[in-house]
């Protein structure tokens, strides 16, 4: 069923001439993007990748080194002007939305600088099921989802990318940090950087799934049940709470439902 579908996604890339994708360096768009490159050749794709503060330094790393693995062409843009939004720092509900129209407003207009013909991104089947208030600007804007379109669900993605010798096929999903941040809590560039180093210490410390969710002078850490005996133990728990509260947190906890993905997004009623 799997190879099925990719079939599919590769006839429907077939029909655009020449593609732009918005390449994050995650398993959905880094199957996206190798599947494009095969389908269409190299000279008729260009990855493009947005690096801002809400994202962690070493991803552009891991972006740069996959788009050169995959032989595929990348412009990496630094500046998405985000920040700079007072709307989008605001933190509402529909930040995402903000994001995502913003961005691929920008990849549009490179798009047609660059003579290419679709602009495409990597939301897949699963997507559907969540709040995803930035599917609204990828509808409004007539940009593809081809992973969607051919019903590739994230588990079928990561086989199909396991097959493919895709490095990425089980990379956890590591969704931007102001995922970590409540909505109407504003996001400023304080509470990104102690998202971003306490997440990475923990990660160090071998808890490679992880999500450090930011409530003020909290720090509340979501990390798989299988983990949490790993981490409450010494000498780690004392470790973890010296480094959390160097980084400025007063409170440091654990939530005991584990991780788990748009935890924050709990509180709306969006369905």
């Amino acid at each position: 069923m799997a190879q099925h579908k990719y079939r599919q996604l590769t006839k429907n890339i077939q029909t655009c001439h020449s593609m732009l994708v918005a390449f994050s360096g995650g398993v959905d768009s880094a199957l996206l993007l190798k599947a494009a490159r095969d389908t269409l050749g190299r000279d008729n794709v260009l990855a493009v990748t947005f690096h801002a503060p809400f994202h962690g330094k070493e991803e552009l790393l891991e972006v740069q080194s996959l788009a050169a693995r995959l032989d595929c062409r990348l412009q990496v843009i630094k500046d998405s002007g985000l920040m700079d939004d007072a709307d989008f720092c605001a933190n509402p509900p529909n930040r995402c939305y903000i994001c995502k129209r913003t961005i691929l407003t920008r990849l549009l207009d490179l798009a047609r600088e660059k003579g290419l013909s679709t602009v495409a991104e990597g939301s897949n089947a699963d997507d559907v099921r969540d709040y995803r208030p930035g599917m609204q600007a990828v509808r409004e804007l007539h940009v593809i989802s081809p992973l969607q379109m051919a019903g590739l669900t994230k588990r079928e993605i990561r086989k199909i990318s396991r097959d493919l010798g895709l490095p990425t096929w089980n990379k956890p999903s590591s969704p931007c940090l102001c995922s970590r941040i409540p909505y109407g809590s504003p996001i400023t560039y304080i509470k990104l950087r102690q998202i971003e180093e306490g997440e990475k210490f923990l990660k160090e410390a071998g808890f490679s799934e992880i999500r450090l969710r930011h409530h003020g002078p909290l720090a509340r850490i979501e990390i798989p049940a299988g983990k949490m005996g790993d981490l409450i133990n010494e000498p780690m728990l004392s470790m973890v709470q010296s480094h959390l509260r160097g980084l400025g947190f007063q409170y440091v906890t654990l939530d005991l439902h584990g991780l788990r993905s748009g935890s924050l997004n709990e509180v709306l009623d969006f369905k």
